[in-house]
């Protein structure tokens, strides 16, 4: 193995899991299979207590990891599981990930295969260039289009609406699974959402940090219910529920910026 360089900067997935048998394999694959030659990726995998065989398979590949606490090098990938011991749902499993995080940048990656991690650099450059501390992939660019069912892109339409009236940002897409952080900024948010109330949460609470935020947009699969889908109208309930709960506490100090490629 080549010498680690403490230099190079390392992106961290977090991946939370839940009933993805084999599915994650394939979305591994993927994220291993990213063109990032100068960046170091640390993979970590969250079982949320699968209860299909996914926790069976996790264990078998963790048994076959290694040494997962080390730091990859430039164009080096590790890997690191971890276990729930029942389901709680993707804002506790991401609060697990985060915390295992060692790397310089963090991106929260779903493992359904709705979302393209070949999306990764266009997200990570920003970052790296010191245009802004958070970037979130966008669906919804302008001209791209409906992406995903109807009623789903409706849903997302109207919690992204609500949220901004709160925060006081100009999102187009805050339910997006794609958002990447400076690890930095992670350190400075308390969350506690422990299902899908995540995604208003983390987005009040980086609008009161003193940072800047953009959007790129990237490319989306949606799958409906009887592929996996496991988001339902609860969760959407819940969603406003927390974007008013935390929305209302904030006082925006973050600042919107504009980045190359938004209106590709």
């Amino acid at each position: 193995m080549p010498p680690q360089d403490e230099n190079t900067a390392v992106l961290s997935a977090v991946i939370p899991v839940y009933n993805e048998l084999d599915t994650w394999r394939e979305l591994l694959a993927r994220v291993e299979n990213v063109p990032l030659p100068d960046i170091g990726r640390q993979i970590i995998l969250v079982d949320d207590g699968s209860t299909d065989g996914t926790g069976e398979q996790l264990r078998e590949f963790a048994d076959a990891c290694g040494d997962q606490g080390r730091r990859p090098g430039a164009g080096q990938v590790c890997c690191k599981v971890v276990f729930h011991d029942r389901n709680r749902g993707k804002g506790a499993a991401l609060r697990t990930g985060f915390a295992s995080a060692d790397g310089d940048v963090v991106v929260v990656q779903d493992a359904d295969l709705e979302y393209d991690p070949n999306d990764y650099p266009r997200l990570l450059a920003p970052l790296l260039a010191g245009e802004a501390d958070v970037v979130y992939g966008t669906r919804f660019s302008p001209g791209s289009g409906r992406k995903g069912y109807l009623g789903n892109y409706l849903a997302n339409k109207l919690l992204t609406w609500l949220s901004n009236l709160t925060t006081g940002l100009k999102l187009s897409d805050m339910e997006t699974c794609y958002k990447m952080f400076r690890r930095d900024v992670l350190r400075q948010l308390s969350l506690e959402q422990d299902r899908f109330g995540f995604e208003p949460e983390v987005t009040a609470g980086i609008a009161r940090l003193d940072i800047r935020i953009g959007e790129v947009p990237i490319s989306y699969h949606g799958r409906s219910r009887r592929e996996g889908k496991k988001i339902g109208w609860k969760d959407g309930v819940q969603a406003i529920r927390c974007i008013f709960r935390y929305g209302r506490r904030s006082r925006r100090r973050a600042k919107m910026v504009e980045l190359p490629g938004k209106d590709d």
